[in-house]
């Protein structure tokens, strides 16, 4: 269960983190995943879980890697 509160601590971190670094709000955001900017701001506080569509999606829009949203890797470009 660590494991588990680990890569979730870590995704939340890091889509807040990237989310940032690219001078966009969380209603910016919230848009281009299609969803109302509540919901987007629990997955990015923590208070929901993050379904895989919207971590691939992120991956995607930012262009780094499922595994660095996870946590898996420190290398947004790894594959």
């Amino acid at each position: 269960m660590v494991a588990s509160s680990r890569v979730i601590y870590v995704e939340m971190k890091r889509i807040r983190d990237l989310r940032e670094d690219h001078d966009k709000t969380q209603q910016e955001i919230a848009d281009v995943l299609n969803m109302h900017r509540s919901v987007y701001r629990r997955y990015e506080s923590g208070e929901r879980e993050t379904p895989v569509w919207v971590i691939v999606k992120l991956a995607g829009y930012y262009h780094v890697s499922t595994d660095y949203l996870l946590g898996l890797t420190d290398d947004p470009a790894a594959k």
